[in-house]
């Protein structure tokens, strides 16, 4: 008796099947801030895409910077999870140095574009010292990096909807 070896398809997706890169200019106001970046209204996936929009922690936490601006003043600021960027670029409106975090590389290429959206010099509001790393938790080369390029370390560590 021959056996008939079948050979098995083998199906792979590539993870850019799953990314919705359709992003709207959305404007967002807290107190007398206003700022617009590049997001996504719904979540496109389960593909660990969260950071494509805004989520209400991240409303809730600028609501109360907005009041609390001046615990920003003059502060080095780290934001974990940054997502689209808006309370980085909240708090760069107020803070010396911003560095927005994030882990996934596509949603570090929405986080650059709304950090050059905001440091335009057509800009009226244009934030200084902004800027975007990689950070996946527990990373100690990312972590090293980080830390060799900002010295003088961070006066607050911030973090909404992580």
């Amino acid at each position: 008796m021959e056996r008939k070896e079948e050979e098995e398809e083998i199906i792979c997706l590539n993870e850019s099947f799953f990314i919705n890169d359709n992003y709207q200019l959305t404007e967002f106001t807290f107190g007398s801030q206003v700022i617009q970046l590049f997001c996504l209204h719904s979540a496109s996936t389960d593909f660990d895409l969260t950071g494509q929009l805004v989520w209400p922690g991240a409303m809730l936490l600028n609501e109360y910077l907005s009041k609390n601006t001046e615990m920003l003043r003059g502060c080095s600021v780290i934001e974990l999870g940054s997502g689209v960027g808006i309370t980085g670029i909240l708090c760069s409106r107020f803070c010396q140095n911003v560095v927005l975090t994030d882990h996934n590389d596509e949603v570090i290429k929405i986080l650059k574009k709304n950090i050059e959206l905001h440091v335009s010099p057509e800009n009226p509001n244009s934030c200084a010292g902004l800027g975007a790393e990689k950070l996946e938790w527990g990373n100690s080369d990312q972590i090293n990096q980080i830390i060799q390029e900002y010295p003088g370390g961070f006066d607050l560590v911030l973090g909404a909807d992580i």
